[in-house]
């Protein structure tokens, strides 16, 4: 784990398998809520603040997803999300919603898709920045073994100044979600921790379990 301090929680004894990490928005918001973390992804990913493995995402969890309490997937979004139709080709971009998803399930774990609102994958939760009291628009859907349900959170709230995708090379955007240690770029790419916290509360409450 990164020598750099982090927030203190109340641990619940789970191990989550954040894949397609990225520099562990995400995985930030599971460890809040009591999770060890650890992440996988293709990329080096040398700020994420967790225990990190380089390797392919479908490959790793199939091999490893099973030794995991909870096993989460952010698979490349690109293919679905609106701004790639708008400023390049989708097909140049890899479709892994339906093979991560197989894959998830053969690991006889529960398990949590998170993709853009855009994405093949049924919405049980769909969350914004607002709901949360973000000054951030940054809608995400996250599709989970257990189903909807659960506690509910308030209905967007799309105020005037909010900061939303296109701001998403400023500073501000990453201190605004809760990411102080990425950079721009990897911000870029981040969703709030205070989204996987939330889901993780969902699954604790399923599991007759207390979130931290």
């Amino acid at each position: 784990m990164s020598a750099r301090v982090l927030p203190l929680r109340r641990p619940n004894g789970l191990r989550v398998l954040d894949v397609c990490c990225g520099a562990g928005g995400l995985s930030m918001g599971y460890y809040l809520a009591g999770f060890d973390v650890v992440g996988v992804d293709i990329r080096p990913q040398p700020n994420y603040p967790f225990p990190f493995v380089r390797a392919d995402g479908l490959d790793y969890t199939a091999e490893h997803g099973h030794a995991f309490d909870l096993v989460h997937g952010s698979w490349p979004c690109e293919r679905y999300a609106n701004v790639t139709k708008w400023r390049g080709n989708p097909d140049d971009h890899p479709d892994l919603v339906g093979a991560g998803r197989e894959v998830m399930r053969a690991t006889g774990r529960p398990w949590v898709i998170e993709n853009v609102p855009e994405a093949p994958l049924r919405p049980d939760y769909l969350l914004c920045g607002t709901q949360f009291g973000l000054n951030i628009r940054r809608h995400r859907a996250f599709e989970t073994s257990w189903g909807g349900g659960g506690d509910l959170v308030a209905p967007c709230w799309h105020r005037k100044g909010l900061l939303a995708f296109e701001h998403k090379g400023e500073r501000a955007y990453a201190d605004a979600m809760g990411c102080t240690w990425m950079t721009n770029l990897e911000a870029r790419k981040a969703v709030p921790p205070a989204y996987a916290h939330w889901i993780a509360a969902q699954f604790l409450a399923v599991e007759g379990r207390t979130a931290a």
